[in-house]
């Protein structure tokens, strides 16, 4: 049941993305080829996803957060372009693909993220039928995750963490940060779009910070121990850089428990709805499992 919502999501995102960043025809065509190469390039959708799903948990009924859903996809694939570059994680492949500096050259794929991001904007601005101060809180808080406060300061810190001995606590912040900004404000910005109340905007950040530690803890396993064919990307990268996780702090059972610890937080956050959170739940339990 999951799996079939979940490419429901994707096949009504993936349209509205593909009108949303439309080939132009113009001279500087090449770096939206390069941009739309990247995002519709398949992936989870989760962010999207979490973010319709706590629109609808909170009230809202119809299809006005797809603008925001795709806005969310947009910064999610860029900051992928750049975690793939020479510079950052320097990765050949993503989703089975050529990375797109790979494919299209650094400077273009650069570039590529640069429009996504700046696009996304764009996109969220033209939101109809919300009310205006809802989307104006929304595009705050969109910004707070995707800045110098939310991913960008824990690709920072990442960065920063390879010339140091992190403890446990700097890499999760760390994780809170690099990859929980996204989650959080997905979650978050859903219940906003809905006018949900103050505890449910709450709860759904709480949802959505435990979702994200328990997400990059479940990558870090998958990175020493998954399949490189199911994942779409090398493994075994951490350890081959030398780069510092709580895997590799803690060994593969305490990172484990912890995800595990994490996940029912998360689900705990979700009890205080009074909405059908089925969905969610089973999201929720599906990610902690996944293998990719």
């Amino acid at each position: 049941m999951l799996d079939l919502l979940l490419k429901e999501y994707a096949t009504k995102l993936d349209a509205r993305l593909d009108i949303l960043l439309p080939e132009s025809g113009q001279l500087y065509d090449n770096v939206l080829h390069a941009a739309r190469y990247s995002l519709l390039n398949g992936g989870k959708r989760i962010r999207p996803v979490l973010l319709l799903e706590f629109y609808k948990l909170c009230g809202g009924e119809d299809d006005c957060a797809y603008n925001f859903a795709a806005a969310m996809e947009m910064i999610h694939t860029y900051s992928l372009i750049h975690d793939d570059l020479p510079c950052m994680d320097n990765d050949d492949l993503r989703r089975g693909k050529p990375s797109c500096h790979k494919k299209f050259g650094e400077a273009t794929a650069l570039l590529a993220g640069d429009t996504l991001l700046t696009e996304a904007f764009g996109v969220a601005a033209k939101t109809l039928g919300i009310r205006q101060e809802l989307i104006v809180r929304a595009t705050g808080i969109l910004a707070g995750a995707a800045g110098a406060a939310g991913m960008i300061g824990g690709q920072v810190i990442d960065l920063e963490n390879e010339e140091r001995e992190p403890t446990v606590e700097m890499l999760l912040e760390t994780y809170r940060l690099k990859t929980g900004a996204l989650l959080r404000a997905s979650a978050a910005i859903g219940a906003v779009l809905a006018g949900a109340e103050e505890t449910d905007i709450l709860a759904a950040e709480t949802y959505g910070e435990n979702l994200g530690l328990a997400f990059q803890l479940v990558d870090d396993i998958l990175d020493a121990e998954g399949d490189e064919s199911i994942l779409g990307k090398p493994v075994g990268s951490d350890a081959q850089n030398g780069k510092h996780t709580i895997l590799s702090l803690c060994g593969l059972d305490r990172c484990r428990e912890m995800a595990a610890e994490y996940t029912q937080k998360a689900l705990a956050a979700l009890g205080s709805f009074p909405g059908n959170t089925e969905t969610l739940t089973e999201l929720t339990d599906y990610l902690l499992l996944r293998n990719r």
